[in-house]
């Protein structure tokens, strides 16, 4: 059994929607799940329907369902598909139009609202997909994630999957297989207890597909993306950047967390709990061998797999001569950050000091306020993160070899921390010149022999 997941690019139109197919069939013998995002950019068109609504009235929800609208009969239309089998998309597209109404007229948008409104986009696509694999003699069926066991709990934008998620998915999917039915199940949503439609937060499609994978005991979960899979470095940034066939669950989880945004690391947790392999490709480029994330590697690989940076990064050092040899101090500190809500990110100690880094995103003049009672605070902005991922047991060469690029840019490495999950090494460079850094780097460790 396979679990194939496509994200909103893979699916952005008929065109698009031919070429997924026409990879599902190559595959239909290893007993597959489908799994689908929203098609194109229907997420951000609801939601930008959702804002009008309350700002605007009903004028301007009539046009954004007509974009909507549009969007998805052309796509029926393109595929050749009869309006006569399109009647439970119509419906939906109706639903979605008098919700967004009720919205325009009471000029509240709540989360549970919200997470109801976006739900339309993964059910619309799995609906249009389903059509058009029927229309190819597949025997496919558009099954919502709570018809294919998704329970979750009621934190709206955000919701965690219930434990008997795990129970629940596999009753459903596994004799529909066994039919020989094709599900094509709507990613990033669920339904709690008492059923009302959840969203599972950023990575949510991702998270689908992984736990599907691994509740079923499939043989891999796929996650069809728009690259080929996970790179040495943002091709943005560096241009010879490679493909890198293999990395650890663990490794994924830092890149995605540095900057990398091919898969979300929650995504990762199932399969990692059960040791699934999960193979991220290229729709747009089916040959291309793609990235497995799995357990343990390969020997012989290099022993570094990828560089990344995080961008817009506050930097925090805060001194106190309080912190030595006391108890209670480290505790105190970090209750602040929490008092109000801003999430730490890297963390380096002396005997005095403790650096810290933060999005920059956060406002922490209050922070700032508060801590400056018991500690001297220095605040820099416009820092960025540079993270290589890798063999942390050759630590001192990696560094000896980092720190070697940074001198010869000119370049001062203001934090160092080695995560303890031991695959990564970052440090704080400022924010102008971490592309130059990233660029050095990735052409020490993957554009000459070490």
């Amino acid at each position: 059994m396979l679990v194939m997941k496509f994200g909103g690019s893979s699916i952005a139109d008929a065109e698009h929607i031919r070429r997924v197919a026409k990879i599902v069939q190559e595959r239909l013998d290893k007993n597959l799940v489908v799994v689908l995002s929203a098609m194109g950019d229907t997420t951000d068109f609801i939601l930008k329907a959702a804002d009008e609504a309350i700002t605007t009235g009903p004028v301007s929800v009539e046009f954004s369902i007509e974009k909507i609208t549009e969007l998805h009969l052309n796509a029926l239309r393109e595929l050749g598909i009869s309006k006569t089998l399109t009647q439970d998309i119509r419906e939906l597209l109706s639903d979605l139009a008098s919700l967004l109404s009720g919205v325009s007229l009471i000029k509240e948008l709540t989360a549970k609202t919200r997470d109801y409104l976006v739900s339309f986009g993964e059910r619309l696509s799995a609906r249009v997909a389903a059509r058009y694999f029927q229309s190819l003699g597949i025997k496919a069926r558009a099954l919502d994630a709570w018809d294919a066991g998704f329970i979750s709990d009621s934190g709206f934008g955000s919701a965690e999957l219930l434990e008997e998620s795990w129970r629940t998915i596999p009753q459903a999917l596994l004799p529909l297989i066994d039919e020989g039915i094709l599900p094509i199940v709507t990613g990033f949503i669920a339904k709690d207890s008492s059923g009302a439609i959840t969203t599972l937060g950023r990575g949510g499609s991702d998270l689908s597909a992984t736990v599907i994978a691994a509740s079923c005991n499939a043989e891999e979960a796929q996650v069809w993306k728009d690259v080929d899979g996970i790179l040495t470095a943002d091709p943005r940034i560096v241009k010879d950047a490679r493909l890198v066939r293999a990395v650890t669950y663990e490794e994924a989880a830092e890149l995605a967390f540095f900057g990398a945004q091919v898969l979300h690391p929650r995504a990762m947790q199932p399969c990692s709990k059960t040791g699934t392999p999960v193979l991220v490709k290229n729709s747009y480029n089916p040959q291309s061998p793609g990235s497995v994330i799995s357990a343990s590697l390969p020997e012989g690989i290099n022993s570094v797999r990828a560089i990344t940076m995080r961008g817009n990064v506050t930097l925090v050092d805060i001194v106190s001569s309080r912190m030595l040899g006391q108890y209670g101090f480290l505790a105190e500190l970090f209750s602040c950050f929490a008092q109000h809500k801003i999430s730490v990110d890297m963390v380096a100690t002396s005997e005095v000091s403790v650096s810290l880094t933060l999005d920059a995103a956060h406002d922490i003049a209050a922070v700032k306020k508060t801590l400056s009672r018991i500690a001297s605070v220095e605040v820099k902005t416009k820092k960025a993160i540079v993270t290589i991922i890798g063999l942390v047991e050759r630590s001192s060469a990696i560094l000896e070899s980092a720190f070697g690029v940074c001198a010869s840019l000119g370049v001062q490495a203001q934090m160092v921390s080695q995560g303890a999950s031991k695959v990564n090494i970052s440090f704080i460079v400022d924010h102008d010149q971490a592309e130059s850094v990233v660029r050095g780097l990735h052409k020490r460790f993957f554009e000459r022999d070490n």
